[in-house]
């Protein structure tokens, strides 16, 4: 406040002087104007033996001058009041809510009543640009931590129970005891290398290894792996790869198929699924369409965030579709959802080749 204040004092004076200046100026300026006339042709004056008298102002003149700069002054001081209230206005509010967003509170936002123009309005909008950023940052942050903490707690605590549980000698060592053990083991695995690509891709390091690819010998290989899972749970799969060789990560490439196979396993109804490679456009398209249900039109367009579900995707850790969206984006496409032919959801990767 102490500073905006000083500005406004400080145009105030400035005005002001050089109001003040300027009428002293024209003032001057007439005598000095006159008096070089009557030295140039003194014959133009009718009195020249009392052409002294003429530079002494009479009170009328006093008084002429002394109206003149007061109404000068007055007039710069308005000017100068209205063309400071709009600069110093904004800047307060702005200094205001700065000292606030130290304080930690990041849900302020500058403003008043004034309507501030040009460098001072986008000083304002700039300013409330970023604080909004700073608050959605920090609501990611505090929601990324719970979530992060909820996906954690579940292995952690199964995985704790029966290690305590074989210690004390409640449970008997048994495969199937160990084949579990290594099941959470191997989903906190998974937890932590999504969590890890998805950082790499939000600090734009995630990086890519590309390289000629023969896509159809890497889907046959991918649903080769995840075939009896599909299989069953009641899923019929059926692959048409365009045989053509297209640049990309194929590493990547099978970890994107893989994670949207597994999202149809865990939220798709059993029936066909099917999987498109297709050169289009010179975009290279990877699909995969279900026969449902179908993602509503209002979780559409967040599906692709980390720990986002709707109310049938209840399992699994929201990550899946979030690591095919990083993909798909470091390859320079993106990945859209959309209503399928075969009635439910089709995901299509797509990527310029």
């Amino acid at each position: 406040m102490r500073e905006a204040g000083s500005l406004s004092r400080r145009i105030i004076r400035s005005m002001v002087s050089l109001a003040l200046v300027t009428t002293l100026l024209s003032l001057l300026g007439s005598y000095a104007f006159y008096a070089v006339w009557f030295l140039l042709s003194p014959g133009s004056f009718p009195d020249a033996d009392s052409a002294g008298s003429y530079w002494l102002p009479t009170p009328l003149e006093w008084g002429w001058m002394a109206l003149t700069i007061a109404v000068a002054l007055g007039a710069a001081l308005l000017f100068a009041l209205k063309l400071s209230k709009p600069i110093v206005a904004p800047l307060n509010a702005v200094a205001e809510s700065l000292r606030q967003v130290a304080q930690g509170n990041l849900s302020v936002r500058a403003g008043g009543d004034e309507n501030p123009h040009g460098e001072a309005a986008q000083l304002v909008r700039d300013f409330n640009a970023m604080a909004e950023r700073l608050e959605r940052m920090d609501h990611e942050r505090r929601f990324w931590n719970a979530a992060i903490a909820h996906e954690l707690r579940t292995p952690v605590t199964v995985l704790r129970g029966r290690l305590q549980g074989l210690t004390e000698g409640v449970f008997e060592p048994s495969p199937a005891l160990f084949c579990s053990l290594l099941t959470q083991v191997e989903g906190l695995g998974r937890l932590i290398e999504d969590l890890r690509l998805l950082g790499l891709a939000e600090n734009g390091r995630l990086e890519l290894r590309q390289e000629l690819t023969d896509l159809e010998a890497e889907v046959t290989a991918v649903v080769r792996a995840i075939e009896p899972s599909l299989q069953e749970a009641g899923f019929t799969v059926s692959c048409h790869v365009d045989a053509q060789q297209v640049l990309c990560d194929p590493v990547r490439m099978r970890q994107a198929l893989l994670a949207l196979l597994e999202n149809a396993l865990r939220h798709a109804v059993p029936g066909p699924l099917r999987i498109q490679v297709r050169i289009l456009g010179g975009n290279c398209h990877l699909l995969v369409e279900d026969c449902g249900p179908g993602v509503p039109d209002t979780l559409a367009a967040q599906i692709f965030e980390a720990f986002q579900r709707g109310a049938s995707h209840g399992h699994g850790s929201g990550l899946g579709l979030a690591v095919v969206q990083a993909i798909a984006r470091a390859h320079g496409g993106d990945v859209i959802c959309r209503p399928s032919m075969l009635g439910g959801t089709a995901f299509d990767l797509c990527w310029p080749v």
